[in-house]
């Protein structure tokens, strides 16, 4: 019998926004439900009441109402929702219009800033009359090549009030990443800095602007927000304007674009590590959903003071602001989470009252492989909520939680993708939270795993997979007219069935209905044909005292694959023999013999992308003798040269 981490207090369940959720969901439908698992399958039977029932419940403001809530749950890919409904993304997200804070920043090196919901509104109205006057329209497109600013925020609130859709990506990637991504949608205007803060230190990104502004014949206008530089000269970067000097004062109240549901709103991009990122389109249904994961999931409300580590490259960014929506307080951070030190996030939770925290799993394994006890040296009181996603987090990383940050907080581990800008599985206020498990499918996401042969299976890994559409899934790829690369993509894994496919490898525990993911399915090792994932090797790894992160990859060895595990130790630690040997005997007691790697090498550092997920496959490329096709992807591609100078050693 599992025991839970964490068990909601009868008050927290009573308050909770889903309970009431339910109670409507009761009344308009004559049923009893009264917990997740019935209210789960409830969504899933009933997948078009669910929507409108929701629809209503999230206030959606909309100039036409829908004639239509899914043409055909059949049509997968290429559903249709809310059929001839008009409204505005950007509309939904300005609906509050108070002096309540909106939007609250701090950086590494500069003061805070603050922005009431009213400040919002009028400064969203002078740059979206801006972009009008500039010729921006509802067919155009508008990316920030932009760190986690208030001025980010704004330009995406003004490209969606006209109708144009927003792409964009973080400041501290390459230039040729940058222009692999924003230069395939042909944008007219691009926003972007004049540079950034990094570990103290003020990175001078002008160049990169100009380069990627140069190669971006579509654009019209660069306009750069002065950030870094101390009114350093932008003239350098082509049809570039200050931020200042662009915006409209005293504009007319903002003209919010009418537009259908299927109306592009966001173009979001793949890692783009074996290749030009896919540039995935995606609609209104986006917001519906990070509604519905807001107020259900996450228990958002307007009291809340919710903040996430992102970067604009990132989907969580997009899922930050669309707490807009909830009039919530948001607060954006730029620069390193550690920096001057590890308290540095726990400092301003406390500070600044933060209800709600968002991070990736990477930042707990950190915080834990420090044994930092973020419980004891700050007063956490306000803190109601953690928020993880990224990467699959280990039972240990959840113990950690819950043992040295605070006991009684609700653990929301949630996993989906930028494919979706929101989430398959998730938790909920309302039921109990066990090591190395998500509490369950998102509702309304008919989510299984199936084994190789496409059956449903239980208490095994399969393959993630989810049977019917939902709003918040793509549009269309950005040229892709015959939706050809789209369907390969998600629907051509099981050729046989009509289900999306994601790629990732999970378990769903019957005993629980929780889920715990166990990693990417293209990240399977078969060593013997015998088939090992990754997270598997890593939930023990991480709980070895001396190594903070590790890599495990498969290499083609004498006709068959043997493991590799590449493991970074601590700055005080040497992988010496005695440790590699209580790592081999941990991974062979704890997993199985057969996760036991043939080598393991010490690295001075682990490759990840801006989405802080290992990137097992650069790896494997360079050891299986493979070109790697898109270093600019990975937040630190130099990790890659020590894997390139030690190959020889490993083919011996």
């Amino acid at each position: 019998m599992k025991t839970p981490l964490w068990i909601p207090s009868e008050e927290r369940k009573r308050n909770a926004n889903i309970t009431q959720f339910m109670r409507r969901v009761n009344e308009t439908f004559s049923l009893s439900i009264d917990a997740y698992a019935e209210l789960y399958r409830w969504s899933i039977e009933n997948i078009p009441a669910f929507w409108v029932t929701f629809w209503d419940y999230a206030g959606m403001n909309a100039s036409r109402p829908y004639d239509l809530v899914v043409d055909d749950l059949n049509k997968f890919p290429g559903a249709k929702w809310f059929i001839g409904a008009r409204l505005n993304f950007s509309e939904n997200l300005l609906r509050y219009r108070d002096n309540r804070i909106a939007l609250a920043f701090k950086g590494e090196s500069i003061r805070a800033r603050t922005m009431t919901y009213a400040e919002l509104y009028q400064e969203v109205a002078g740059l979206a009359q801006s972009l009008r006057d500039l010729g921006v329209s509802s067919n155009d497109r508008v990316v920030g090549y932009m760190p986690n600013l208030v001025e980010t925020v704004v330009a995406m609130l003004a490209t969606t009030s006209i109708g144009a859709a927003w792409a964009s990506c973080a400041t501290d990637i390459g230039p040729q990443a940058a222009l692999d991504r924003l230069g395939q949608v042909e944008p007219n205007v691009m926003f972007t800095v004049d540079g950034y803060f990094h570990k103290g230190q003020v990175f001078d990104t002008r160049a990169n602007a100009a380069q990627v502004a140069k190669d971006i014949p579509s654009l019209k206008k660069v306009v750069v927000v002065r950030y870094a530089m101390n009114n350093a000269d932008i003239g350098v970067i082509p049809k570039a304007v200050a931020y200042q000097e662009f915006i409209a004062r005293e504009p007319p109240p903002i003209r919010f674009e009418q537009l259908p549901f299927d109306h592009p709103v966001y173009i979001m991009f793949s890692s783009g590590t074996t290749g030009k990122p896919k540039c995935i389109v995606q609609g209104a249904g986006v917001l519906l959903n990070h509604i519905k994961e807001h107020r259900l999931h996450t228990n958002l409300k307007r009291d809340d003071r919710m903040m996430y580590l992102t970067t604009c490259s990132w989907m969580m960014w997009n899922w930050l602001v669309s707490g807009l929506a909830t009039g919530a307080t948001l607060f954006l951070y730029d620069g390193n989470p550690n920096y001057p030190d590890v308290g540095a996030m726990w400092k301003m939770i406390q500070d600044e009252k933060i209800s709600i925290f968002g991070c990736s799993a990477t930042y707990l394994n950190h915080l834990n492989g420090q044994r930092f006890e973020a419980g004891r040296e700050y007063d956490l009181s306000s803190l109601q909520q953690i928020s993880q996603t990224g990467s699959a987090l280990s039972a240990d990383g959840f113990e950690y939680v819950y043992r040295s940050i605070k006991k009684d907080l609700h653990f929301n581990s949630i996993s989906g993708g930028t494919d979706i800008n929101g989430c398959f599985a998730c938790g909920n206020p309302i039921t109990p939270v066990y090591a190395g498990e998500l509490q369950g499918p998102a509702l309304a996401m008919k989510v299984n795993a199936y084994d190789e042969s496409g059956h449903p299976v239980r208490d095994q890994r399969g393959e993630l997979v989810c049977e019917a559409p939902s709003p918040s899934m793509p549009l269309s790829f950005w040229n892709d007219p015959e939706g050809k690369k789209y369907r390969s993509a998600y629907f051509e894994f099981f050729p046989k069935r009509n289900i999306w496919r994601h790629g990732d490898t999970i378990q769903i525990h019957s005993d629980t209905g929780g889920i715990t993911f166990c990693g990417r399915s293209d990240s399977t090792l078969k060593p013997s044909g015998v088939r090992i994932g990754t997270a598997e090797i890593y939930a023990v790894v991480d709980k070895v005292e001396g190594v903070t992160d590790s890599l495990a990859i498969g290499q083609n060895w004498r006709g068959d694959q043997r493991v590799l595990l590449f493991v970074k130790v601590h700055q005080d630690a040497t992988l010496t023999e005695t440790l590699k040997s209580r790592i081999k005997k941990e991974i062979k007691e704890k997993a199985s013999p057969r996760h036991v790697p043939a080598l393991i090498v010490d690295v001075p550092d682990i490759p990840y992308t801006f989405n802080m997920k290992k990137v097992e496959s650069a790896v494997t490329n360079i050891i299986n003798g493979s070109p790697v096709t898109n270093r600019d992807a990975l937040i630190n591609p130099e990790s890659l040269d020590y894997y390139e100078k030690i190959l020889p050693q490993l083919q011996e």
